[in-house]
């Protein structure tokens, strides 16, 4: 080996060792709450997706979809009408082949109902048919209760009550109208055009009921992120994945921005993602200091309940909704 390569490999060597050392020390930081802090003053903030109570907000993740099967008529029905009480009603919308906005937590319909049965094949999608197709489904084929049954399993036709089948946004807004306002966080499923014609229909529903200020948009879908800042900036958003990310940064890094600096009013977390601790006191304060809200799912174990809670979190999103109120009562 003569020395030029001898040279190089040593060169390459160091830097992996410096890439592995810079690499080693992001993710000790980054799992750890290092603020060591109390949660901030909030009495201040305008946002009132920021709880002024000292304790969470109660969100039903999928309406409840633990205890009900999800995001159908009988799920709220089931969190409304119960002992326990919600602050928030979490669920995602898809756009049928009309144009309908249902309540979907999936991609596809394989997994809560009888889709594939019912139309012959596997990787049911919402936009492939009809509103009035859809309602042919039973949505409450594969919810499994705490006992391990199945007890809407091979509901068919005229069996299937109205509250199994599946939900409209408007009709959804109907029923919860006889029981007060609640608010909303909604994640739009779509990506490209079918995206945009969903937010493009949140905002006109949003207008016409004057809940604008009740609901809290959010997606995955970059587009479509963008699409809802230039289009409609008076329709309330969640940060996008890379918004996440770059907030993420900036909180570790405890960067003096402006306090109006992010377009986004509530992150919506996990409390760790990709071995990054988001659930933090870090996070969470260095939110509150510029007015954003910091909503955290999915949490179906008491005991993060608890820590969450201690840590300032202005809302949990639970599969469990009865769990993490009486956890925090």
């Amino acid at each position: 080996m003569n020395k030029t390569i001898k040279k190089t490999l040593i060169i390459a060597g160091f830097a992996l060792l410096g890439l592995a050392v810079l690499a080693g020390t992001f993710l000790f930081i980054g799992t750890r709450d290092w603020s060591g802090a109390p949660p901030v003053d909030v009495s201040g903030c305008e946002n009132p997706y920021i709880s002024q109570t000292g304790s969470p907000m109660v969100s039903a993740h999928r309406s409840g979809g633990g205890i009900a099967p999800e995001n159908t008529l009988a799920a709220f029905r089931n969190v409304v009408e119960s002992d326990f009480q919600v602050d928030i009603f979490e669920f995602d919308l898809a756009l049928t082949a009309d144009g309908e906005l249902i309540l979907l937590h999936d991609n596809t319909l394989d997994r809560t109902s009888d889709a594939a049965e019912h139309f012959g094949y596997e990787n049911v999608y919402p936009s492939r048919h009809t509103y009035a197709e859809l309602r042919e489904l039973n949505m409450g084929e594969n919810f499994t209760n705490a006992a391990g049954e199945t007890p809407y399993r091979g509901l068919r036709g005229e069996d299937i009550p109205d509250d199994l089948r599946i939900l409209r946004l408007e009709d959804l807004f109907d029923f919860l109208d006889g029981y007060g306002e609640y608010r909303f966080i909604m994640e739009i499923k779509d990506s490209d055009d079918f995206g945009r014609q969903a937010a493009d229909k949140i905002h006109a529903i949003l207008t016409e009921r004057d809940m604008l200020d009740r609901a809290i948009i959010g997606t995955f879908h970059g587009e479509i992120t963008e699409y809802m800042t230039e289009r409609y900036p008076d329709m309330l958003r969640s940060a996008g994945v890379m918004e996440v990310v770059g907030f993420y940064l900036d909180s570790l890094l405890n960067m003096d921005r402006p306090r109006d600096w992010y377009p986004f009013v509530a992150l919506q977390i996990p409390d760790e993602d990709y071995v990054i601790k988001l659930g933090t006191t870090r996070m969470i304060n260095y939110a509150h200091e510029h007015d954003i809200a910091v909503q955290y799912w999915t949490i179906n174990d008491p005991g993060l309940v608890k820590d969450l809670a201690g840590k300032g979190a202005d809302a949990i999103m639970s599969d469990y909704p009865d769990m993490v109120f009486n956890t925090l009562n």
